[in-house]
C-alpha cells in the first residue's frame, strides 16, 4: 500500500512539473503584450523577452535591454528573424552574457500601407512622448527591472539604431550603454524626401530623422552635453556594404572630435538581418559587461 501511494505521488508530482515546465526544466520566454497610450491614441504591441529563471526565482530583479526594431518592422521582428530568445539562451548558458529582460517595442509596422513609423515626436505621432511616458513606466513597474542607469541598456537597427543613439544622447541619465547597429544617424539634406501632403507620413519620418541628427547633436553639444555623454558606453557596428556606413563614420568622427570614447566596429556585411543576427552575439555580451553590480 505505501509503495502504491508513494508512486502515486511520484507520477502526480511528475505531472505538475510537466505541467509548469513541459521542456522538463524553466525556460526563457517571449511574451507578446500591448498597453493603450493616451499620446499615440492607439494601442502598441510589444515583446519582451523574460530569462528562464524569472518565474522560478520570483524575488530576483533584472537587467534591461530596449531592442529596437528598423523602418517599416514592428515588435515582431528580432524575435521572428533575429530570434533573439535562441541567441540570448546560447549566449547565458556558455557564460557570455548575464540573465536580463529584453523589450521589444512597436514603433513602426507597413510603410506601404501608410503606418507610422519613427521613435521621435512629430506632427500626429508623439512616440518619443509615448516612450518616456508611458511605455518604460508601464514596463518597468510591471515587470521585475533594477530600473537605474547602471543596468539599462538600449540598441537596435537601422531606424532603431538611430532612435537608440538617440534616445542615450537625449536621456544620458538613464542608460548605462549603447549599441547601434547599421544605425540611421542622419539623412543628408540633398536626400530627403520633399512632400506637400501633410499625410505623407514617410516625409515627415524623413524630416524627423534630420531633425534629430545623431552626429548634429555632437556637433553643436556644449561641454556639459559632452560630459553627459560620456557617462555613456558608446558601440556603433555597421556593416563594410552598407548603405548607410557614411553616416556612422561621420558619427563617430564626430564623437572623437569632441573626445567621447566610442567603439566602432566594421565587419563584412550589409543592411541585412543576417548581419544584426550576428550583431546580437555581440550586443548581448556588451551589455553584460557594462551592466555593473549584477549578481547573476
Amino acid at each position: 500500500m505505501k509503495k502504491t501511494l508513494l508512486l502515486l505521488f511520484i507520477l502526480i508530482t511528475g505531472q505538475n512539473i510537466y505541467a509548469q515546465f513541459p521542456y522538463g526544466g524553466p525556460q526563457s520566454k517571449v511574451v507578446t503584450d500591448s498597453i493603450f497610450s493616451n499620446n499615440l491614441d492607439a494601442y502598441r504591441g510589444y515583446n519582451i523577452f523574460l530569462p528562464k529563471s524569472y518565474d522560478v526565482d520570483t524575488d530576483k530583479k533584472y537587467p534591461v535591454l530596449y531592442l529596437l526594431h528598423g523602418m517599416g518592422g514592428n515588435h515582431l521582428n528580432w524575435e521572428n528573424d533575429g530570434h533573439v530568445k535562441d541567441v540570448m539562451d546560447q549566449l547565458v548558458a556558455s557564460g557570455e552574457a548575464c540573465e536580463m529582460i529584453i523589450v521589444m517595442p512597436n514603433a513602426g509596422g507597413n510603410v506601404a500601407e501608410g503606418h507610422w513609423n519613427g521613435y521621435f515626436n512629430m506632427p500626429g505621432w508623439n512616440y518619443e512622448d509615448f516612450f518616456y511616458k508611458e511605455f518604460m513606466p508601464y514596463i518597468e513597474s510591471n515587470y521585475r527591472i533594477i530600473g537605474d542607469k547602471k543596468h539599462r541598456g538600449i540598441a537596435g537597427l537601422s531606424m532603431g539604431g538611430g532612435g537608440a543613439t538617440s534616445y542615450a544622447q537625449k536621456y544620458s541619465d538613464k542608460y548605462n550603454a549603447v549599441y547601434a547597429m547599421s544605425a540611421l544617424m542622419s539623412i543628408p539634406l540633398g536626400n530627403m524626401v520633399v512632400s506637400d501632403n501633410p499625410e505623407d507620413k514617410f516625409a515627415i519620418l524623413t524630416k524627423s530623422v534630420i531633425d534629430n541628427s545623431c552626429i548634429d547633436y555632437i556637433i553643436n553639444a556644449d561641454e556639459n552635453e559632452k560630459n553627459n555623454l560620456r557617462s555613456v558606453s558608446w558601440m556603433v557596428d555597421c556593416g563594410d556594404d552598407d548603405f548607410l556606413l557614411d553616416r556612422n563614420i561621420e558619427f563617430v568622427q564626430a564623437m572623437h572630435s569632441a573626445q567621447i570614447p566610442c567603439e566602432f566596429s566594421v565587419r563584412d556585411g550589409g543592411h541585412t538581418m543576417e548581419y544584426w543576427r550576428e550583431s546580437l552575439y555581440k550586443c548581448l555580451p556588451y551589455m553584460t559587461r557594462n551592466f555593473s553590480s549584477v549578481v547573476y
